[in-house]
């Protein structure tokens, strides 16, 4: 009985040691334990790093369908209360999201390879009306501008032409993506909890505050960056096709699409669809009040007023989380450091900064931590 008790007491005495090493310094590491360190750190390593690089060509897909599977899991739930089944749910809510992206696209695709296949047929006379708009203008008046033009015409007509056989060349990679893509959103849709529940289980009673602040920050400046890009780029768009619709642009519907595609890019945005539509204007409908008009409003309202302005104005005020001033820094430097992921990577970096920054420079909360600490480790002591 004695030698039990004597066990029973040393096995307890070790746990405590090992508790208050826990949280003890470095330096009463032992050798075996710092090795063990050392080693799994430096293997963790290794492992994220060859992850990463395997995943480099789908991780945008990858974020996408994180961002979309939460953003669209409450029509999920939705759906669930009314057939009781998670993954018929799912496949259901993600038709009704991509379903009409899908068939947008396909319209866009079909009105644009008409329009080039028309191009190709008629070159000539596309070259002598631009030439003739060319002339047109006083100081080029005399510019022998037709060679350039008809090469420039040419080319372009020869892209067009290649289109189906570009978009075949990439649906290998677009098919990866796409797959990635849908099932990051459909595993998000039904293990949304499951998930939560297991990165809650991995973090130490110590980092809870931490752990929170960032929840609360990343959960606000994602849904302001996603809701203000969405809402602006249909902005844009509306405005694009009001205009088309307006001065009788051809292919009004597809160009406000294409508007609204090309926006999330870098330095790409509706830029890129008004100004060639106004240069149409004055080369094949001498139309230079409208193309002016044209240019005026896309510039100030489109790329000035609701990039510049009302973007970020409408995710901060949806965030809660950053200001004005640090949401516009986090859209336009996301945009240009990251590509098209910078629209919530950006955002997501300052929002972790900030919750860092709050997190530690709170005295309280950290003292509040510590005593959290004390209690759980005498708890488990007793």
């Amino acid at each position: 009985m004695s030698g039990i008790v004597t066990t029973s007491t040393d096995t307890d005495g070790e746990r405590r040691q090992v508790e208050r090493r826990g949280s003890g310094a470095i330096s009463e590491l032992t050798l075996p334990e710092a090795r063990r360190i050392l080693i799994t750190t430096l293997l963790g390593a290794a492992v994220l790093s060859l992850f990463l690089w395997m995943v480099k060509t789908v991780i945008i897909a990858a974020i996408l369908g994180l961002i979309i599977g939460f953003y669209v899991r409450p029509m999920h739930l939705r759906i669930f209360r009314r057939v009781h089944a998670a993954n018929l749910s799912a496949i259901l809510t993600l038709i009704v999201v991509i379903a009409p992206v899908l068939v947008v696209l396909a319209y866009s695709y079909s009105e644009l390879a008409d329009v080039l296949g028309y191009a190709s047929q008629h070159q000539g006379e596309i070259v002598q009306k631009i030439d003739a708009a060319v002339r047109r203008v006083p100081f080029l008046k005399d510019a022998k501008s037709a060679d350039a033009l008809g090469k420039f015409v040419i080319e372009m007509t020869a892209y067009g032409t290649r289109l189906p056989l570009l978009l075949k060349s990439a649906l290998k990679d677009f098919s990866i993506s796409a797959t990635i893509f849908l099932f990051t959103a459909f595993y998000i849709l039904i293990e949304a909890d499951k998930i939560g529940g297991y990165l809650s289980s991995k973090i130490p009673p110590r980092y809870e505050r931490l752990r929170m602040a960032l929840e609360v920050n990343v959960r606000g400046v994602l849904y302001g960056a996603i809701y203000s890009t969405l809402l602006t780029q249909t902005l844009k768009s509306i405005i694009i096709l009001m205009m088309n619709l307006a001065f009788h642009v051809p292919l009004a519907g597809a160009l406000a699409v294409v508007s609204f595609i090309v926006g999330f890019f870098p330095i790409v945005g509706s830029w890129s669809v008004y100004v060639p539509v106004a240069i149409w204007l004055v080369v094949f409908r001498d139309a230079v009040g409208s193309a002016t008009a044209m240019v005026i409003i896309g510039t100030l309202v489109n790329t000035v007023f609701i990039s510049t302005y009302l973007r970020p104005k409408i995710a901060a005020e949806k965030s809660h989380v950053l200001n004005f001033y640090w949401m516009l820094v986090a859209l336009i430097t996301g945009v240009y450091t990251f590509g098209l992921a910078g629209i919530l990577i950006g955002p997501i970096l300052i929002g972790l900064l900030k919750a860092i920054v709050d997190t530690v420079t709170s005295g309280s909360t950290w003292k509040l931590i510590d005593l959290d600490d004390e209690a759980a480790t005498s708890a488990g002591g007793e």
